[in-house]
């Protein structure tokens, strides 16, 4: 199998700390790859060794068939996009100068800097003037003037950390459908996110837990392999007691709160006779939420 991402047993230690231990994956040309983990799992760690941010304390990365070692971090960075979960641009300068900057620090001509905005701003449907300042975009349409910076030098690679934390609803499906699109043009997106209804559109989700990577596959993969069993939201009724939860957490051998449900794995034979009449109980799906909470 031809991949663009190759890790293989990578660690990397600030000191005493192992930040990033023993973790190997691979990404194939095209795919959407998600990276998930809560704050501090090795996931940004990972993401710098990969743009060739910093070196990793041993193991093997290739990116598109560059090994990583020293010397070669700019052959990498020249290969892959990144776009991070804050906002890059500058507020004070206008589209244009922000991507002729962003053009500038990565070598592109002024010939190919055109032609690639113009297929980019079709891609995004840009609607705004170049000459607009950034302060003055809405925070989805920033979000998309930062992914065509991060495009500007046509890498192969894009890596997108959060790209749509602290944007609305609209604007994150809005991104998304620009995600989907990238793979369409020859781009593998690599992203992390905090949510988890945006992960179930990657082809590959990995968790990452303490520098470890615990889980990888697809969607309907981690699911299956997570929970074998049947899986029901129970929704409490309004005589629902202290005690009646009591009683229900002692049938189940997983019972995870879900806004005002909970998501539940009984026991083995155990039923909801003892709590007939307190509960609505439907059989249900687990979510990639529902993995992510079992699994980190």
């Amino acid at each position: 199998m031809d991949y663009i991402v190759s890790v293989e047993d990578l660690c990397v230690r600030f000191g005493e700390f192992w930040a990033v231990k023993n973790v190997s994956f691979s990404v194939e040309y095209g795919q959407i790859f998600g990276f998930l983990g809560a704050n501090g799992a090795g996931k940004t760690t990972t993401i710098r060794v990969i743009c060739g941010l910093i070196n990793p304390t041993s193991g093997r990365v290739t990116v598109d068939s560059e090994h990583f070692e020293k010397g070669k971090e700019d052959v990498i960075k020249a290969k892959v996009g990144y776009m991070s979960q804050k906002f890059t641009l500058y507020n004070d300068l206008s589209i244009k100068e922000n991507l002729d900057f962003a053009a500038v620090t990565h070598g592109v001509t002024k010939k190919d800097l055109q032609r690639t905005k113009d297929e980019l701003f079709e891609l995004i449907q840009l609607k705004r003037a170049e000459s607009t300042l950034v302060a003055q975009l809405p925070s989805g349409i920033k979000q998309q003037v930062a992914l065509v910076a991060a495009l500007i030098h046509q890498p192969k690679l894009v890596v997108l950390d959060e790209p749509t934390a602290g944007v609305s609803p609209a604007s994150r499906a809005s991104f998304w459908e620009l995600i989907r699109k990238l793979t369409t043009i020859g781009k593998t997106v690599f992203v992390t996110t905090h949510y988890m209804d945006e992960a179930e559109n990657c082809d590959i989700v990995a968790l990452m837990r303490s520098g470890e990577l615990i889980a990888m596959g697809s969607v309907p993969q981690l699911k299956k392999n997570t929970f074998n069993e049947q899986m029901y939201n129970v929704t409490p009724n309004t005589s629902f007691s202290d005690e009646d939860l009591d009683m229900l957490k002692s049938l189940c051998k997983v019972i995870e709160p879900c806004g005002i449900h909970y998501h539940v794995l009984l026991k083995q034979n155990a039923d909801f006779h003892q709590v007939e009449g307190k509960v609505d109980i439907e059989e249900i799906q687990p979510s990639l939420e529902d993995v992510f909470i079992h699994l980190v």
